[in-house]
């Protein structure tokens, strides 16, 4: 580095977290967000369980001066409003112009597309470093979904991702985000980035404890550990429901200079893999009928929670799906449970009414292509604002939004928290915050794969469910103009291209394709 860097170092932050479903019907406006900025940003992140949060805690060790420019996150639904993202992408290049930081830090999903973009982070990070120059040290810290492109590297020095899904290991991520903004600082690293993409996506065996999944993570340790000169292996398993050129499992393998050999075999392996193993990808879920006939079966015990994986918020679906609600009314064996349902008009004919008044909804299905509303009788037990902050650990401590919110009561056994906007449901405190007790049902629905099991850990026994709706990958239910993979397309017998390696820090050098 040319440029002298302050003693200490003047660190800007920032966040823009979304997760983008490139086929939803329902776009994701700014009022979706929860925005904070300045001091805002660093009190509602510190100790939370974020990637922001961990990159905080290793800056404030290191007695850096935090700029803190701003935070927006929001649940995944739809693509991003245009206008909202360019008046955020904006207002962070004006920060960077503004404090002319030494090293500017972020927090990204890596899967947020706009209304007319499909990398919007690509853009994003394009503009920051135009607006930091070349001398300023970029690091982000992304979810391991990411749809991680050119872009995104050519933009930043570092570059990493988390490691575990369920995410638990966010907070980690942030750390070593820090510390690796903070090295190449200090001179001790000078990064590179080797990428290998593979047109594949994963039907099934996303998580990352069992299966092939669980391989591939043990061969990044093993070569991360042998091979000199690696700092990190981040593996990402593209958001399924974008739609871009390039999409696809990704490596992305961080070296110190001189040992680009070394990297470029690495992530070679591990591509390779990827593709050799793409058969094995696979889900064991239950029918609705099953998961219920479980929960009947245990009554009286631990609770279960059930992933509505059809209708997943936590992949981007609007959360309207009644089908889990539908069976619980047919089985007509008095099950207790508690279920989310997305539905503005219904909260809105709820406020009409008021609490104690019993009313018929047409509730539910109004969003998702396919859905219809279930005509049921309710009582209404309570109205309010669906603000709450989350328990954890995934995402704990911060704030966030269901919009106005209606529980719901239907034949005295089944409550309805009925929302505004799709919400974070994966967190316990979503129910309670709204007086429904876990502890009080037989099984609670969430709309979430996988993160619900850490943050219901200890509260109710998960299961998963196949269920109807478009947060689940069924082959031929969409139509991508722009990407093309496996299992959705033909991309031929050995798809795996040679590895990409970016040359010196971003901006120094043109990449280069290397075999």
């Amino acid at each position: 580095m040319n440029r002298a860097v302050r003693n200490p170092p003047r660190v800007m932050l920032a966040r823009i977290f979304h997760e983008s479903h490139g086929f939803s019907p329902i776009p994701t406006p700014a009022d979706c967000f929860v925005l904070s900025r300045g001091e805002g940003v660093l009190t509602e992140a510190r100790g939370s369980g974020t990637t922001l949060g961990g990159i905080i805690s290793v800056l404030d060790e290191a007695g850096v001066e935090l700029i803190p420019a701003l935070s927006a996150s929001a649940p995944p639904s739809g693509l991003v409003d245009h206008d909202f993202y360019l008046a955020l992408k904006g207002e962070i290049c004006a920060a960077v112009a503004a404090y002319a930081p030494d090293a500017i830090v972020l927090e990204l999903h890596g899967a947020m597309g706009t209304t007319v973009l499909p990398d919007a982070e690509g853009v994003l990070l394009r503009d920051v470093r135009a607006a930091a120059g070349r001398e300023v040290v970029i690091g982000v810290g992304l979810d391991l979904h990411a749809h991680v492109t050119e872009a995104m590297l050519l933009a930043t020095d570092i570059c990493i991702g988390c490691k575990e899904n369920p995410h638990s290991d966010v907070v980690a991520c942030g750390e070593k985000v820090a510390q690796g903004v903070l090295s190449v600082l200090d001179g001790s690293l000078r990064p590179v980035r080797t990428l290998v993409k593979v047109p594949m996506l994963l039907p099934g065996g996303n998580e990352t404890a069992i299966g092939p999944l669980r391989e591939l993570h043990d061969m990044a340790r093993d070569l991360t550990s042998r091979t000199a000169g690696i700092w990190d292996i981040s593996l990402y398993n593209v958001f399924r429901f974008l739609d871009d050129a390039g999409m696809g499992q990704a490596v992305v393998v961080t070296s110190a200079e001189g040992a680009e050999d070394g990297a470029r075999n690495a992530a070679a392996q591990l591509g390779e893999a990827f593709w050799r193993k793409r058969e094995e990808f696979v889900d064991d879920l239950l029918t609705i009928d099953e998961a219920l006939a479980r929960v009947a079966a245990n009554r009286g015990t631990e609770p279960y929670v059930l992933a509505d994986m059809g209708d997943r918020v936590l992949a981007g679906a609007p959360g309207d799906s009644t089908a889990i609600l539908a069976a619980l009314l047919a089985r007509g064996d008095g099950l207790r449970a508690a279920v989310p349902i997305t539905d503005a008009a219904s909260v809105a004919r709820a406020q009409t009414f008021g609490a104690g008044q019993v009313a018929r909804f047409q509730l539910g299905g109004g969003m998702t292509p396919g859905f219809a509303p279930l005509d049921v009788e309710a009582r209404i037990v309570s109205l309010g604002d669906g603000l709450f902050e989350m328990r954890g650990p995934y995402r704990g401590g911060e704030p966030t939004a269901l919009g106005p919110v209606a529980v719901l009561e239907i034949d005295g056994r089944i409550t309805v928290l009925v929302t505004s906007k799709p919400g974070f449901t994966h967190d316990p405190a979503a129910f309670e915050s709204n007086g429904i007790m876990i502890a009080d049902q037989d099984c609670i629905v969430v709309k979430s794969g996988y993160h619900f099991t850490l943050n219901f850990a200890g509260l109710a026994r998960p299961l998963m469910l196949r269920t109807p709706g478009i947060g689940y990958f069924t082959r031929g239910q969409f139509t991508w103009t722009q990407g093309r993979f496996w299992p959705e397309h033909d991309v031929g017998a050995m798809p795996v291209e040679p590895p990409i390696t970016f040359l010196a820090r971003s901006g120094d050098a043109p990449r280069q394709r290397q075999g």
